[in-house]
């Protein structure tokens, strides 16, 4: 009998089994595919981490404490997990992009520049932006290491007793008395306390969120430059980056050769995570060379490597962090749409404070399911 199970230990599971650990709790982790694997949401080398938050002003005290957590994890880990690049948030003047950064930076007084798009190409050249963009640049924005950032914190919550299991798949999870049961294709695991961080596949366990986390296909892509110099860490910091044809994301040089880019909600395909379609076409590179070809065109080489990934989208886009409506001993943490990676550390602390003392004190009044009233009125 454990303490506490946490199903799903990709990002946000893993985060969450390293700190229910460090309080001390007997708890048990169960994967369904191996440890950082390429299956789900916390894969491709590296997310984006940024202060100026341009979804809401409201997430930017919880990045404060992601940035000490992960300089924590650093520490216990023994290697460096985020990288400091600076931030672009990029766009006309009144786009979400441009204007919710700002909006950010001011209200938690951010230190930021305003950037002109000639401002920007002269600084950073490998950026060729439209003349009638905007940018908001923050210094402290950068990257996190996705593969490595998991198996930090769930090898640090082992050193720390907690139990691991890899390849077993979590079939139910059952309010039963006393105790919570969580059935595998194994075995049946009692704990006084489960916390579901099973990403695209958590409303396989728990039906009422099918329509509050949605998966999505998405595909990431590098290419190749002509110019590495241009495409540093040091030269290149990571952006979003808003057209009249979409939203991007990108990066610099970083761990495998190429020029990383992707967009948002890619091509619109909500997907099974069971069936989801791997490969890569010719409209899935032809999505991303709009967007290099109108602002990066030294890196309008070949594709060198692609993969795809899945967001897990809620109706608002703002994640789904609570107790479960029918058995508070079950916590969720699901719904990150596509920006919740850099969180991992935070959100970790979050769901044990949860589990272990029934609230948090960290605010997560965005994240309630109130307001999802179809799922709490029932």
């Amino acid at each position: 009998m454990f303490d506490a199970v946490v199903v799903g230990v990709g990002g946000m599971g893993s985060a969450a089994l390293y700190h229910l650990a460090r309080r001390g709790l007997r708890v048990l982790g169960i994967e369904r595919f191996a440890l950082a694997h390429d299956r789900g949401s916390s894969h491709g080398v590296n997310r984006i981490i940024r202060l100026a938050y341009l979804e809401h002003p409201s997430y930017v005290p919880l990045l404060c404490r992601a940035y000490e957590l992960w300089r924590g994890l650093e520490t216990d880990a023994g290697e460096q997990l985020l990288f400091v690049t600076g931030s672009l948030d990029i766009g006309p003047s009144g786009s979400q992009t441009f204007e919710g950064s700002l909006l950010s930076c001011r209200l938690h007084n951010l230190a930021h520049e305003v950037l002109s798009a000639a401002d920007v190409g002269r600084r950073f050249p490998g950026y060729e932006l439209p003349p009638d963009i905007r940018a908001v640049f923050q210094p402290d924005g950068g990257f996190v290491l996705a593969e490595r950032g998991v198996t930090a914190h769930a090898a640090a919550a082992v050193a720390l007793g907690a139990s691991l299991h890899e390849g077993e798949t979590v079939v139910s999870v059952e309010a039963t008395d006393p105790r919570v049961t969580v059935r595998t294709d194994r075995g049946t695991y009692a704990a006084n306390r489960v916390v579901v961080t099973a990403g695209a596949w958590a409303a396989s366990l728990l039906r009422d969120l099918a329509p509050l986390a949605i998966p999505e296909r998405q595909v990431l892509v590098w290419t190749a430059v002509s110019n590495a110099a241009l495409f540093r860490p040091s030269a290149f910091p990571v952006f979003n980056l808003e057209l009249p044809f979409g939203r991007f994301y990108g990066f610099p040089e970083f761990g495998i050769p190429g020029f990383k880019i992707g967009k948002y909600h890619h091509r619109g395909e909500t997907v099974s995570p069971d069936t989801v379609d791997r490969r890569i076409d010719p409209e899935d590179e032809r999505v991303m060379r709009e967007a290099i070809r109108a602002c990066f065109p030294a890196a309008d080489g070949p594709v060198l490597h692609a993969t795809t990934c899945m967001f897990t989208n809620s109706p608002d886009e703002h994640f789904i962090v609570d107790a479960w409506p029918a058995d508070p001993r079950i916590v969720i943490a699901a719904g990150f749409s596509g920006h919740g990676f850099k969180f991992c550390p935070v959100i970790g602390e979050i769901l044990a404070q949860l589990t272990v003392d029934g609230d948090t004190r960290h605010d997560i009044s965005l994240f309630r399911l109130a307001r999802f009233s179809r799922l709490t009125e029932r």
